[in-house]
């Protein structure tokens, strides 16, 4: 092969390969960002007998867990958050999404079935898809903008997770009438949008609940306030489950999960 039609395959190449690249990271942000896609939140209690293990054993499976992650990645998008230390109940859970839900179950069944996996207890899972938003269209325009205010830039340290399950009342109040409780309840958080981020996903019938919430924040004071604000309005009347369990914990790379877990 000549130089020149060397030089051209080569270019050909690497516009691929980068395209590709940009393709896998456009990929991931559409999954966090749009609607109808489904996510999972399993949440793991590692047994005591794991630490009993040299820790050559626990730096094999460690890498084991690794390439799980690698094996899935062109299908799922998981993050991963340390709950070791703010729990006493579990130590750590994965926020899978994709855009199907049996692309979630095979990569948990994978990561279940590695060696770690059999010293991890699932204690709990909550599953859920986004939408669109249900009742910002009819908010007065002032509250719409207020609405698409984006979170301050930079890291966030804690995510916190609260499962909620309305109760019968809430399903069969008019639209009007919940989406009026609903601006009482936007209003309530309008204070806090540019220091808590937050997601929503839709879980009646897939779960035993109704609807998921998922916040990250740097500033714990201010959820703190956004959770008393939120209980003060008249949607909160309708929460028949608010948390049980809540998690608490830190945002964590993978990387960083496993170097924590196999020291």
């Amino acid at each position: 092969m000549n130089r020149s039609i060397l030089t051209v395959v080569m270019i050909g190449l690497l516009v691929w390969s980068c395209a590709d690249t940009a393709q896998a990271a456009a990929d991931r942000e559409k999954l966090l960002k749009d609607p109808g896609v489904y996510g999972s939140f399993a949440v793991f209690k590692i047994d005591g007998d794991w630490w009993r293990l040299d820790k050559t054993t626990r730096g094999s499976a460690a890498a084991e867990v690794k390439a799980i992650f690698q094996k899935h990645a062109d299908t799922v998008t998981a993050d991963t958050y340390l709950l070791r230390g703010l729990s006493e109940k579990a130590d750590f859970f994965v926020r899978v999404h994709s855009m199907e839900m049996l692309n979630n179950q095979n990569f948990l069944v994978d990561l279940m079935g590695t060696t770690f996996g059999k010293y991890i207890q699932n204690t709990d899972t909550f599953n859920g898809i986004t939408k669109m938003a249900n009742y910002v269209p009819a908010f007065p325009d002032v509250l719409k903008e207020a609405m698409k205010t984006p979170p301050d830039p930079g890291p966030k340290s804690y995510v916190i997770v609260v499962p909620i399950r309305k109760d019968a009342e809430w399903w069969i109040t008019a639209q009007d009438g919940r989406g009026t409780m609903m601006k009482e309840h936007a209003d309530a958080t309008v204070t806090y949008l540019k220091t808590v981020k937050r997601k929503l996903y839709h879980s009646s019938g897939l779960d035993d609940l109704d609807f998921i919430t998922y916040f990250e924040t740097a500033k714990l004071d201010d959820f703190n306030n956004l959770v008393i604000g939120l209980q003060r309005v008249n949607e909160n009347h309708h929460n028949k489950q608010f948390g049980s369990p809540t998690l608490l914990g830190t945002i964590h790379s993978l990387d960083d999960i496993l170097e924590i877990f196999s020291r």
